[in-house]
């Protein structure tokens, strides 16, 4: 494991965020729930050292297992460690679980250069849904919410805990890090932060960087409100993909990381201006090529 693991923060009594420092590329949060004879966890992480400095950091507060497993959607950050965690049952949305079963893994090393993703286990969901699936954990009722669109990826569910006003909003949210597009769609992504507003929460963990209030949804919100504007631009313009984000100020989204993310930002929002579905598989080799090569031909930073 590259880097510290990540550390815990009680939100709620029983409710806890683990949240890992950097949060760039497969450096995610996770969160859990502790109840009864076991544990609700909320995500797992992208390689065997983290997953098992997680289950250390869940054992600090209790010995109970995890026993459910909730997947806020099926990037590898957030499922690479799903077999290690235990659980008897491994809830998401219905295309988490297609997804996971399809997407190949481990990922080129020229894109992120090796890793030690150890011994991980991407089990798949064994109960899946559409929209919306109430849990119900040592007398706390989690709603596990879909919006009807693809906005990060096309499966995206958050875990929201109305009467902590605590949302587990996996990777819908981001803080401090570049918000990545590429398996969604920005527009749908707007439109799910809209929603999560209204639900009133009053303490957020993103799936990457540290936990926030309310206006963490706008900040994201804002930097794909510029991806919008920068597409709309630059595609009247007729200017190809690559050439559009190497000549693009990014202005104060600069200082966040991962910054090569506006390439795949672009090509998603190109295609969304050609009028294509929303979530529609893009070529994503010729993605991560263009954002290796917007790095200087450099595999992007990755410290998992």
């Amino acid at each position: 494991m590259t880097g510290p693991p990540g550390v815990l923060a009680e939100l709620a009594p029983d409710v806890f965020a683990y949240v890992q420092a950097d949060g760039s590329w497969f450096i995610n949060n996770t969160g859990f729930v502790v109840a009864g004879d076991g544990v609700l966890s909320i995500d797992s992480c992208a390689t065997e050292d983290r997953t098992r400095a997680y289950l250390a950091a869940i054992r600090t507060v209790t010995a109970r297992p995890v026993t459910t497993l909730v997947n806020t959607h099926h990037h590898p950050d957030h499922t690479n460690g799903n077999g290690l965690l235990g659980a008897r049952v491994i809830v998401a949305h219905a295309d988490c679980r297609e997804q996971l079963a399809r997407v190949p893994w481990p990922p080129p090393v020229p894109v992120f250069g090796p890793v030690d993703w150890g011994q991980v286990s991407r089990d798949l969901p064994g109960i899946c849904f559409e929209r919306r699936l109430d849990l119900h954990v040592g007398g706390r009722r989690i709603e596990l919410l879909h919006f009807g669109t693809p906005a990060h990826t096309t499966n995206d569910i958050v875990a929201w805990l109305p009467a902590d006003r605590v949302l587990f909003a996996g990777d819908l949210v981001f803080n401090g890090a570049t918000p990545f597009a590429l398996s969604g769609s920005v527009a749908g992504w707007l439109d799910v932060l809209t929603a999560l507003r209204d639900l009133g929460a009053e303490v957020i963990v993103p799936g990457h960087g540290p936990p926030g209030g309310p206006g963490l949804l706008q900040e994201t919100a804002g930097y794909l409100e510029f991806v919008q504007k920068a597409a709309a631009d630059t595609y009247a313009a007729g200017r190809p993909v690559p050439d559009a984000a190497a000549g693009l100020d990014l202005g104060c989204y600069a200082e966040l990381t991962d910054a090569e993310r506006i390439v795949g930002n672009l090509y998603r929002a190109y295609a969304e201006l050609d009028g294509r579905d929303r979530g529609c598989p893009l070529d994503e080799a010729r993605c991560f090529a263009g954002m290796v090569a917007y790095n200087g031909g450099r595999p992007l930073r990755c410290l998992a």
